[in-house]
């Protein structure tokens, strides 16, 4: 009896498809279990201002709003409701004016909705500049 040697050796085969089914079993579970941060969330935190106080400017109308969403136009109340006719008396105010600055001064709880008012008000008068007074921090 005589044995033969095999005149050709059989190569070893790698199976890669249970290969891929276990790294996408581990790419869905870190993607299951991964927490990606939040960019969309705001974060707000609301600064406080320690500056000097600025000058007295010529050419500015003071524009003031109460905790109740009245009006004060260069320091005199103004029963005025809607930016168009807010926007007439910042016009009458600012006709001898050479390109006055708005400052308003709002109250801490002031309506949003106030501030916005005297904001497209300036802006139908055709003033650009505006620009808002703060209270320094108290220690």
């Amino acid at each position: 009896m005589r044995l033969r040697t095999r005149a050709y050796r059989e190569e070893p085969e790698i199976n890669f498809i249970p290969l891929i089914d276990v790294l996408l079993v581990i790419l869905i579970f870190l993607m299951v279990t991964t927490t990606y941060s939040r960019y969309a969330e705001l974060q707000i935190n609301l600064p406080t201002a320690e500056a000097e106080r600025q000058p007295e400017r010529i050419d500015q109308i003071d524009v003031a709003v109460d905790a109740q969403g009245n009006y004060s136009v260069n320091k005199k109340v103004v029963a005025l409701s809607g930016a168009a006719p807010l926007s007439q008396e910042m016009r009458r105010l600012g006709a001898s004016m050479k390109d006055p600055v708005v400052v308003i001064s709002a109250d801490a709880r002031a309506p949003h909705q106030s501030v916005i008012t005297v904001m497209e008000a300036a802006s139908m008068a055709g003033y650009g500049k505006i620009t808002f007074t703060t209270q320094a921090a108290t220690k």
